[in-house]
């Protein structure tokens, strides 16, 4: 029997859920995307230990989507996680990440600061269905549901939920009853979308490799089912070649 399903209505000013093969000039999705949708519930209630996930049933399209392009500088460079660790024990000094600089002062200008492109969605709302899947038989799925439900009605998270990019905050309110809104009735086949990003049939840490698994989505009457991640409608790209 399948756990209690929870609603969550999400909303910011903008968003980007990038499609996979315009990485480098971001193009969004239409709508948000199931691992995005998971992020959300993460940051409202996920406790490692617990051993779940998030499994998303359906999200809701609240309003119409619309684009706004975008231009920003972002650094080129990222700070590596065993550099920081060297540095934290001082067996390595610390050396500065640059977001600028000349050749005169790095004596390359492959590093510091590029412009790039993203279509981005503004003023975007969505309604979101969810329940926690446990790999652990035992769980106490009552004082899971509970405590998630406590925590959402009143706000609280564990870090500000985001729209694909930190830089756009996601605002969100538990439904408990029937909402009036409706969705926006529109059909659309958005093909191959991407599901997650991890593999959700084990636990996942800070070290875990990408495990790409794409789904085909359809909005109906604005609404997009999410199979379950164990279906064979989820394609892995660890067993299927999907063309």
């Amino acid at each position: 029997m399948k756990n209690k399903v929870h609603c969550l209505e999400v909303w910011g000013d903008l968003a980007c859920f990038s499609r996979p093969e315009m990485k480098v000039e971001r193009y969004s999705y239409p709508i948000i995307t199931p691992s995005a949708a998971r992020g959300i519930f993460d940051a409202i209630y996920f406790k490692k230990e617990y051993d779940f996930y998030w499994q998303i049933e359906s999200i809701e399209l609240l309003k119409p989507p619309k684009y706004i392009a975008l231009r920003r500088n972002e650094v080129k460079d990222k700070i590596s996680a065993s550099e920081v660790q060297k540095w934290m024990k001082g067996t390595k000094a610390i050396t500065p990440l640059w977001a600028d600089g000349t050749r005169d002062e790095l004596g390359t200008d492959q590093k510091g600061r590029t412009q790039r492109q993203t279509m981005a969605l503004k003023n975007v709302r969505y309604r979101i269905h969810a329940r926690i899947h446990s790999r652990d038989a035992k769980a106490n799925l009552n004082a899971m549901n509970a405590q998630f439900e406590r925590r959402a009605s009143q706000g609280k998270c564990f870090y500000q939920p985001y729209f694909g990019c930190r830089e756009f905050p996601a605002f969100f309110e538990l439904v408990q009853d029937d909402s009036e809104t409706m969705p926006v009735d529109i059909d659309l086949d958005l093909g191959w979308m991407l599901y997650d990003v991890f593999d959700l049939s084990r636990a996942n840490d800070a070290q875990a490799k990408p495990a790409i698994s794409v789904f085909h989505a359809q909005l109906k009457s604005g609404v997009m089912q999410v199979p379950d991640y164990e279906s064979e409608a989820v394609r892995k790209t660890e067993n299927d070649n999907v063309e």
